[in-house]
This record gives structure tokens, sequence and C-alpha cells, in this order.
């Protein structure tokens, strides 16, 4: 289900209605997984709030980095999509400025605060099970040492992955890597 806006393809899925209905449903589901049915009134009060407030936020994000790259705020989502998957580049010389623009914007993102988020996030993950055992639930304790080995082990790995594919798409877009071979560097 895709719609024309302005001579271009976007998703449903990049609407803030979207947005705000698929962090609907997760919070609902998750609340009521583990608080069950007694409370749906205010799990689903608390999840109308969340939603709208995750909502606002994302167009927000989506507004400032178009307002910072030059583009328009429908066509973020989309040059998000082609930086993530490696997608092809685009022939617009134009269009190639703002993605590059758009990947040093998420590449100062990720290593703006990575000095001190990933060693907090260690501390509370491995802090808070340790408070469990020192208070002599042990099965707290192990379950939650392990999800936070696991968790925090994927989250190194994740924050490797952006930046190195965003190197990538960077050098190729710029004409100095790999996939830039056959068009270039002012093709």
């Amino acid at each position: 289900m895709r719609s024309r806006r302005d001579g271009q393809v976007q998703r449903w899925q990049d609407e803030w209605w979207a947005v705000g209905l698929l962090v609907l449903v997760v919070w609902v589901g998750i609340r009521l997984a583990f608080d069950g049915w007694s409370g749906w009134p205010g799990i689903l009060a608390g999840g109308l709030v969340y939603a709208g407030f995750m909502a606002w936020y994302v167009m927000r994000r989506r507004r400032r980095d178009a307002r910072v790259v030059g583009t328009e705020a429908a066509r973020v989502p989309e040059l998000e999509r082609r930086i993530a998957r490696n997608g092809e580049l685009p022939d617009d010389p134009a269009e190639q400025a703002v993605m590059v623009r758009l990947i040093r914007r998420r590449e100062a993102k990720l290593r703006r605060h990575q000095w001190w988020a990933l060693p907090v996030l260690g501390l509370l993950l491995f802090g808070i099970p340790l408070l469990w055992f020192a208070a002599g639930n042990l099965v707290a304790g192990v379950w939650g040492l392990g999800f936070g080995a696991a968790f925090l082990g994927w989250m190194a790995w994740f924050n490797r992955r952006p930046g190195g594919r965003c190197h990538r798409r960077s050098l190729a877009l710029t004409g100095r890597g790999p996939e830039a071979g056959a068009r270039g560097p002012g093709a």
C-alpha cells in the first residue's frame, strides 16, 4: 500500500499514525502479557499517551533531519532505508549530496554520546542483577545477568554495524568506495 506525493512513492509505514499505531500495539501487548487483563483501561490509556509522544518525537526528528540536510521530511525515511539496505546510489548529484549529509548526520549522532552511553547501560544491566543477588533472589539475578550480557553484546555489535554501513555509503557516494568504480566520481 503506497501513496504518491510530489512524484515520489511513500510507504504508509512512514506516516505518523502508523508509527503511533505500532507503538500502541507493542506497548499494550507487552503490558497485557506481563500484567494481565485486570488493568487494561490503564494500560490502554498509558499506551495512547506513549504512542502519541513517540509519533510526535519521530516526526519532529524527521523534520529536523530534513531541514538540516536540505530535503523534505517525507524523503528522510526512504533515504534511511536506502542507506540501511545498501541500496542503489542516487543518480542525481543533488540527491547524492543530501544522502551524504544525512549519512554524516547519522554518524555524528552515533558517536556523540557513545563514550558514556554504553558504560552506563552496562552498569545498569549488571548492577541490577547484582542487587537481586544481594537480596537473595538468585533466579532473577541469573536471568538478569544472562539478559544483560546478551543485550549488551548485541548493543555493541549493533552499534558498529550502522557506522560501517554509513561509512561505506559515504565512500560510494563521494566516488572513493568499491561501489563507485563503474560510475566514477562524477557520474
